[in-house]
């Protein structure tokens, strides 16, 4: 019983018992290992590989058809738009037709009256005022007004 009490203690038993405990543990982490890889199968990739394949190949079409019906929509608003705007024209084509609405757009718009009749026509009192103020730049040289009217124009443009 000497020897074996002596033998576990040697330093050769010791390595022994060392590496068998090693190689156990390397053996169970291989084993998970295995299993690990096992998950992915090569069924599963080929069909990982034929799907990333079908998306790759469908992606192009399926973006055209997207642009394509977006478009045919746009064409479809644009064409109720036309077809509105038709109806407005002939609707005014229709009014035109008429003698008595002819009558009342020239009398508005022309200024026109009917034999016998007097004709006024109201000034703006703000107008008048801004008429007075540019009558002296027949004064001026020629530039300055020009100028000025560039600054009207400029002036005109920045107010919303």
């Amino acid at each position: 019983m000497a020897v074996k009490d002596r033998d576990r203690f040697s330093t050769a038993t010791r390595i022994r018992i060392i590496g068998e405990q090693t190689a156990a543990r390397v053996y169970r982490s291989q084993t998970k290992r295995q299993a690990r890889r096992s998950r992915l199968t090569g069924r599963a990739a080929l069909l990982a590989m034929v799907l990333c394949s079908l998306v790759v190949a469908l992606a192009y079409p399926i973006r055209q058809y997207v642009a394509q019906r977006a478009e045919i929509a746009d064409l479809q608003r644009e064409q109720r738009e036309t077809r509105g705007r038709v109806e407005e024209l002939r609707d005014l084509k229709a009014r035109w037709q008429d003698d008595a609405y002819a009558e009342q757009q020239v009398r508005l718009r022309l200024h026109y009256v009917m034999p016998g009749e007097t004709g006024f026509v109201v000034v703006d009192p703000d107008a008048a005022k801004q008429a007075r103020a540019e009558a002296g730049a027949a004064d001026r040289p020629w530039y300055r007004n020009v100028w000025d009217g560039v600054d009207k124009a400029d002036a005109a443009a920045r107010r919303p």
